[in-house]
C-alpha cells in the first residue's frame, strides 16, 4: 500500500521536449509538525516509497529531479539511485557550509547531476556553483531585469539554467530569448489566445470531427462513415485496435468491425484521442496530460461508485482542449454536442464530474489538500495516479510506434 502522495511535473527543453520530471511528494500519514527532524523523516518516507514503486513507473526513461535535504547532501544518508536515474536538487534552505560543499563535490565526482533550487543573484550558495549542472530560477521572485542579470552572472559557469513557475506562453518566449535552457510550469496547459487569431485549417477540421464524435445520437453506421471518410484516422484506429495494447484474439480488418467490437463509447474515445494526438504544433506532453487525466478521472469515479464513468474519462480527455486549440473553453464547447454535466465540469468544475476533474487536476499539480477533499481512502488517489501514468505510457507508445 502506498503511504505517500506522489506526483510529477514535466521539465522541458527549448524545443518543448520533456527533459525530465520533478517529483512532487508529501508524506501521506498525516501532519509531520510533531516530528523533531521532519525534513529527514519525510525524505526517508519518500525514498522508501520510490524504491517500492520504482522510478521507471513514475518517469519512464526520463530523469527524475529529487529534492535532497542536508543529510543526503552530506552523505549521512545513502542515496538509493544510480546517477543515470536522477538529478539531485539542493533546496534553498541547505546552506553551503564545508560539509555541504564537500558532499556536493563528492556527488558530482561520482557522476550525479546536481541542481540548485531558487537561486538568486546574491545567493550564499555561490561556492557550490562550480560543481552544479542545473540552476533553477523562480520567475515570480524575479523581475525581467533580474532574470537578465542571472543570465549574465552565471554565463561564465558551465551550467544549464532552468526557469521555473513559467505560467504563460509569453513568459516562456521571454525566458527562451534571454538564454534559459529548461522550463517548468503550467504554461503548456494554458491556451495561447491571441485576439483575432485565425485557427489553422487542420484544427477547424479536427473540431468538426470532434463535434460529430461527441454526438450522442451517432449510431454504428454514422461512426463507421465518419471514421472511414478520414484515411489517416481510419489507419490509426485499425493500427491501434490491432496493437498489443488491446491484445485481441483476432485481427480487426475494417472500421465496421472495430466499431462493432469496441462499441460506440470506446470507439469514440479512441478516435477522439487519435485526433487530439494529431495536433503536432503542441508539446506531446499536453496529450500525455490529457491521457493521465482521462484515466485517473475514470478510476476515481469507479472507486466512488459513480455510474457512466465514460463521461468522467471524456471530461479528463477534453480538459486540455483549450490549450491544444488556443481558444477559450467556452468558445470550443459551443462547437461540441456534450452533455450539460460535462460542459459544467469543464467550465466551472461543477457537479460530480466537475468535482472529480477538480480533484484530479489538483493532484496532478501537487495541491494535495485540495485533492484530499474528495471522499477516498488516502492510498486510493496515488494508486489511481500511478495506474493512470502506466496506462498513458502504454497507449502513447502504441500511438507513436
Amino acid at each position: 500500500m502506498l503511504d505517500a502522495f506522489i506526483g510529477r511535473q514535466p521539465i522541458y527543453d527549448r524545443n518543448l521536449n520533456v527533459f525530465a520530471y520533478e517529483l512532487l511528494y508529501r508524506n501521506g500519514i498525516g501532519n509531520l509538525a510533531d516530528i523533531v527532524d521532519g525534513n529527514q523523516a519525510t525524505s526517508q518516507v519518500i525514498l522508501n516509497s520510490f524504491l517500492e514503486i520504482g522510478l521507471d513507473r513514475i518517469v519512464g526513461q526520463h530523469r527524475a529531479f529529487i529534492n535532497l535535504p542536508y543529510d543526503f547532501v552530506t552523505g549521512k544518508n545513502p542515496l538509493p539511485y544510480a546517477p543515470s536515474q536522477v538529478i539531485l536538487e539542493i533546496l534553498e534552505d541547505v546552506k553551503a557550509d564545508p560539509e555541504v560543499i564537500a558532499g556536493v563535490k563528492h556527488l558530482s565526482k561520482n557522476g550525479y547531476l546536481i541542481a540548485l533550487d531558487d537561486f538568486i543573484t546574491n545567493d550564499e550558495r555561490l561556492p557550490l556553483v562550480e560543481f552544479i549542472d542545473v540552476i533553477k530560477v523562480d520567475l515570480p521572485s524575479s523581475t525581467s531585469e533580474q532574470l537578465v542579470e542571472h543570465i549574465k552572472m552565471l554565463k561564465p559557469y558551465n551550467v544549464k539554467l532552468l526557469a521555473e513557475k513559467v505560467e504563460t506562453q509569453e513568459e516562456f518566449e521571454f525566458c527562451k530569448s534571454i538564454g534559459f535552457d529548461y522550463f517548468q510550469g503550467y504554461f503548456f496547459c494554458r491556451p495561447n489566445i491571441i485576439k483575432a487569431n485565425r485557427a489553422p485549417a487542420n484544427r477547424l477540421a479536427f473540431m468538426r470531427v470532434l463535434g460529430k464524435l461527441q454526438d450522442s445520437n451517432a449510431d454504428v453506421k454514422g461512426l463507421e462513415e465518419l471514421i472511414t471518410h478520414d484515411v489517416t484516422l481510419s489507419y490509426k484506429v485499425l493500427r491501434s485496435i490491432n496493437s498489443a495494447f488491446y491484445a485481441l484474439p483476432r485481427v480487426i480488418e475494417s472500421i465496421h468491425q472495430a466499431v462493432v467490437y469496441l462499441g460506440n463509447k470506446a470507439i469514440k474515445q479512441l478516435a477522439t484521442l487519435i485526433i487530439l494526438s494529431g495536433i503536432d504544433d503542441k508539446p506531446h506532453e499536453v496529450v500525455i496530460t490529457a491521457l493521465i487525466r482521462s484515466k485517473m478521472c475514470e478510476l476515481v469515479a469507479q472507486k466512488l461508485g459513480f455510474d457512466n464513468t465514460e463521461s468522467y474519462s471524456t471530461a479528463g480527455l477534453l480538459s486540455i482542449l483549450d490549450a491544444l486549440m488556443d481558444k477559450s473553453m467556452e468558445e470550443l464547447l459551443t462547437q461540441l454536442p456534450l452533455s450539460d454535466e460535462i460542459n459544467n465540469a469543464l467550465l466551472y468544475n461543477e457537479g460530480q464530474i466537475g468535482s472529480v476533474l477538480k480533484c484530479v487536476i489538483a493532484y496532478e499539480r501537487g495541491h494535495w489538500d485540495e485533492a484530499k477533499d474528495i471522499n477516498l481512502q488516502p492510498t486510493e488517489l496515488p494508486d489511481s495516479y500511478l495506474e493512470a501514468i502506466a496506462w498513458s505510457n502504454s497507449i502513447s507508445q502504441e500511438f507513436n510506434a
